[in-house]
């Protein structure tokens, strides 16, 4: 992501990635102030257009999700935590989609945000929300009631 990926008056962000597709998303204030702190105060200061770079020397930007998917199994071993259902990048989207249905975003917000090209593409985060399919699933047709 690059400086001029955010549009700061619009309040919005242009996410690149999977397909070479390209988005623009709203930019939520508490995420706008988090990555204006970063930038003011935590982000070296370099000339580079890159918002996202190394935090330690040299300060170059990340590349590839192999360095995301480092840190989050990082990030996981540090918490203790061994049972995720991913242990890598892709971690992170399936949170942001699983977090975006418990709030009651629609399959097709989920899938505008994480860039997929079909919806059915999107269904299977449906399956991790037990409570909200339990809501809305039919009798088995002649079936006795369990």
């Amino acid at each position: 992501m690059r400086l001029v990926d955010v549009a700061w008056a619009d309040g919005t962000v242009r996410v690149r990635g999977k397909g070479r597709r390209e988005v623009r998303l709203p930019l939520p204030q508490d995420a706008g102030d988090a990555l204006l702190e970063y930038l003011n105060r935590a982000r070296p200061c370099v000339d580079e257009d890159r918002i996202f770079l190394r935090s330690s020397a040299p300060y170059r930007p990340l590349t590839g999700s192999s360095v995301v998917s480092g840190v989050v199994r990082l990030a996981l071993s540090r918490a203790g935590i061994t049972d995720a259902p991913s242990r890598g990048a892709n971690l992170l989207r399936h949170s942001a989609a699983t977090s975006m249905l418990r709030a009651g975003a629609s399959l097709d917000a989920v899938g505008t945000v994480l860039r997929h090209r079909s919806v059915d593409t999107t269904a299977h985060y449906a399956k991790v929300d037990i409570v909200m399919l339990q809501q809305i699933a039919q009798p088995w047709p002649g079936a006795a009631s369990c």
